[in-house]
């Protein structure tokens, strides 16, 4: 397993810059479903064209569309429960807790994967998951007064749960695979579930930012998807499952770095500590 580190860190940086976008689109009241449906679309229109110009032959159709589904219907349960998770919990409660998916695959990468790092490489995973809690709990405080709800943690868990699944199912699909057949398969059927569920919010909110822009933001956002979800399945091909998701599950941070760089938002000493820890964890984590 050589090789995997750039992949993954080209996936960090793409995701980030992606999640980044989820701000921008909100900064300028964009149409969450339309933003969201052509984010969708557009990495399946991509992928679905990509495959074909290479004309790849798929060897195990049913596996594809087995590890495509169970992908697409984690990403879509790991987003209505942590949405749910939000309107009973906290911000700074839920955003933290939901980033421990990254403790729960690196526990099932060692238990049922038998992945081994070496020494400095289990220093960096311990540096990334508290920069992970750090800026999490930073981005997400709020000053909100914390009402313990037992559903409120019902869905955190759920959502723990479904992010681990999407991970695991990612690394399946690496393996076993045509990587742009299932990136066209899991967005294809994401895209479907998604244009569901935003036919019912459009019919209950009124947009105020014109589709045009919604649009448009949502196209670049699959653009930057499509590569850098591609370089995440290519770092999964190539290494430990669990170093490559500790890693690309910072990919927040590259978002609140630009939204400190763009929008002029001011750190926190906590933020700035967690920015710091990344760096540091990336430095041991490349082994």
């Amino acid at each position: 397993m050589t090789g995997w580190f750039p992949f993954a860190l080209a996936a960090l940086l793409l995701m980030g810059m992606q999640r980044f976008f989820y701000k921008v689109a909100a900064e300028k009241s964009c149409d969450t479903a339309v933003t969201t449906l052509s984010f969708m679309a557009t990495v399946t229109g991509i992928s679905a064209v990509v495959f074909f110009l290479r004309d790849a032959s798929i060897s195990d159709f049913s596996f594809l569309l087995l590890v495509g589904l169970a992908n697409s219907l984690a990403f879509l349960l790991a987003t209505v429960t942590h949405i749910e998770a939000l309107k009973k919990l906290p911000a700074r409660i839920v955003f933290p807790l939901i980033r421990l998916d990254a403790v729960l695959v690196v526990v099932i990468s060692f238990l049922f994967f038998h992945e081994q790092v070496i020494g400095r490489q289990q220093i960096g995973i311990a540096l990334a998951l508290a920069a992970v809690l750090l800026i999490a709990r930073e981005r997400a405080g709020n000053g909100e007064s914390v009402r313990k709800s037992a559903t409120g943690f019902l869905f955190v868990a759920a959502a723990i749960l479904a992010g681990a699944a999407a991970a695991i199912s990612s690394r399946y699909a690496a393996l076993g695979t045509d990587k742009i057949a299932f990136m066209a398969v899991s967005y294809g059927l994401s895209t479907l579930f998604v244009a569901g569920f935003g036919e019912r919010g459009r019919r209950q909110e009124k947009a105020v930012a014109g589709s045009r822009e919604s649009l448009r933001i949502g196209c670049l956002m699959g653009i930057l998807n499509v590569v850098g979800y591609y370089a995440y399945l290519e770092a999964l091909s190539r290494g430990p499952l669990s170093l490559v998701t500790v890693i690309t599950s910072m990919h927040f941070v590259i978002a609140v770095v630009l939204s400190i760089v763009i929008y002029r938002e001011r750190p926190t000493p906590l933020g700035i500590t967690g920015i710091v820890l990344t760096v540091v964890s990336l430095v041991f984590l490349r082994g």
